[in-house]
């Protein structure tokens, strides 16, 4: 063994004061992904509270000195980092244990497994632990403890085969609700995963999500089956086009700063389809909101609120009826209900929430208004093609006679590339056009690549990113949403994929 390799149980002096712990494996279709996360804890080998756990919803320990970097992924392998300031733990803290959690499988199922130190001033390997595992769902990959003063690393290499719940209780984190027995077993079927919520402090027992089962798709209205392909309007505007801001029902409902913001936007988005030649164009309108973890401090500050209420008037001026279908996503895509224009303050109300998380689930959240979606289902992680997957499907079970606009709102953390890819691919020769808006600077993966990508008869995807997107104007934000949907419009009539 050499001196910065090692096996289980052995440890060795950090001289460094910041080191980066990376948890390294081999993606590929069928393995499962894994989320590292840290613990602190005392003397005692408990935490104090649920902050001396660090993980992608509490990615920041209050005192500064645990930081949850985040995902990358390149060259087939991906990696989750997590960011110790030796000097900034508190003394309380004696050891930070360095966990990781398995979503869609088990440890023994992920290849290539590894913990590396490195110290994040030099970028200098510290030590590098290749590990093994069976069945366990959760696992610690190695701790930093202190000794004397001085602070060492150890290779642990220790597996859960009770998942979560064990090392959860383990170390002092308390689980709100029971497993379920085998009796509950066989007659209600365990959820998917999620994640603590972004408008308040996480729960004691908000711990990583365990392997989810596979999500269910909401209750939808019975569709009659088409009996032939829909029609689709010739791809070319009316010879006298309408520029004029549509009428819709509902908007007398509206309180009255709403409805005059309403009103100018739908003047605007007007303007807009105008510059691209679309003036006159309908479509159904279809909002995705990332509801991932990570964007629990744009749900806190009212940012996915206010696209919401801007994106409303899109939906009024394009569709006919001014009504807007909405998904949810995080680990799993969720329906929300059709987003009606008269009920827009109560639906955003109800219905922007992130994504929350829980170790066990039994039965649905109380509290819930009957329309609400329960967020646990939804999770916290970034799983785009699932529900790019499911409103591929709403449009082949709903045949609508004008083409469908989707705007899909997400602040990135994109690693299924490769699905995401081959979902989008697939959906070239539907009557989709779909166009991401990223929400700040991240890593957007293939979606910002996807101008770029041969292959295809037309180009049925946009992408843009913006900073803060509150500090866009409108004019701006619709010209910029609306640029290439007229030009795929045009092109998807030319190639037979809307049909006149």
């Amino acid at each position: 063994m050499t001196a910065r390799s090692m096996s289980k149980g052995s440890n060795l002096p950090v001289d460094a004061r910041v080191v980066r712990a990376e948890l390294t494996w081999a993606a590929g279709a069928g393995a499962p992904d894994i989320d590292g996360s840290a613990l602190l804890l005392t003397e005692s080998g408990r935490v104090r509270d649920d902050g001396d756990f660090v993980f992608y919803n509490q990615p920041r320990h209050t005192s500064g000195a645990v930081t949850h970097l985040g995902k990358r992924s390149a060259a087939g392998a991906a990696t989750d980092t997590v960011e110790v300031d030796l000097g900034r733990l508190e003394p309380a803290v004696e050891r930070v244990v360095l966990c990781a959690s398995c979503d869609g499988g088990t440890f023994g199922q992920v290849p290539g497994l590894v913990l590396r130190l490195l110290d994040t001033g030099t970028g200098a390997e510290i030590a590098r632990f290749d590990m093994t595992a069976g069945a366990e769902t959760a696992f610690i990959g190695g701790e930093l403890y202190r000794r004397q003063g001085k602070w060492k690393f150890r290779a642990v290499g220790q597996g859960y085969a009770s998942g979560l719940a064990g090392l959860a209780t383990d170390f002092g984190i308390t689980v709100d609700d029971a497993p379920p027995t085998a009796a509950d077993s066989t007659t209600t079927a365990a959820g998917p995963p999620a994640a603590p919520g972004a408008t308040t402090p996480p729960a004691a027992s908000a711990v990583p999500p365990v392997p989810p089962a596979a999500p269910t798709a909401p209750p939808r209205s019975p569709v009659a089956p088409a009996a032939s392909a829909p029609a689709f309007p010739a791809p070319v505007p009316p010879s006298v086009p309408s520029s004029a801001p549509r009428l819709t029902k509902g908007e007398e409902r509206l309180p009255v700063d709403m409805r005059k913001r309403l009103s100018l936007r739908k003047e605007q988005v007007a303007v807009s389809l105008r510059k691209h030649g679309a003036a006159g164009v309908t479509a159904r309108v279809v909002l995705v909101l990332d509801a991932s973890g990570s964007m629990s401090f744009l749900y806190s500050r009212g940012v996915v609120a206010d696209v919401v209420e801007r994106m409303a008037a899109v939906a009024a001026q394009l569709d006919d009826d001014g009504e807007m279908q909405a998904w949810t996503f995080a680990s799993n895509p969720a329906r929300l209900p059709d987003l009606l224009l008269g009920e827009l303050p109560e639906w955003l109300r109800l219905h922007v929430r992130v994504g929350e998380m829980s170790l066990f689930r039994r039965g649905r959240k109380r509290g819930l208004d009957p329309s609400q979606v329960d967020m646990r289902e939804v999770g916290i992680q970034n799983e785009e093609q699932k529900v790019i997957a499911e409103v591929r499907s709403f449009v082949r079970d709903s045949p609508a006679a004008v083409p469908t606009l989707v705007l899909f709102f997400s602040d990135g953390g994109v690693y299924r590339n490769a699905e995401i890819e081959r979902e989008l691919r697939e959906a070239v020769e539907e009557p989709i056009f779909w166009q991401f808006v990223g929400l700040g600077r991240a890593n957007y993966g293939v979606l910002e690549r996807f101008d770029t990508l041969p292959g295809r008869r037309v180009d049925n995807v946009g992408f843009f990113a913006v900073d803060d997107i509150g500090t866009v104007p409108d004019p701006e934000l619709y010209d910029r949403l609306l640029s290439e949907f007229p030009q795929w419009i045009t092109a998807a009539g030319r190639a037979g994929i809307l049909r006149p």
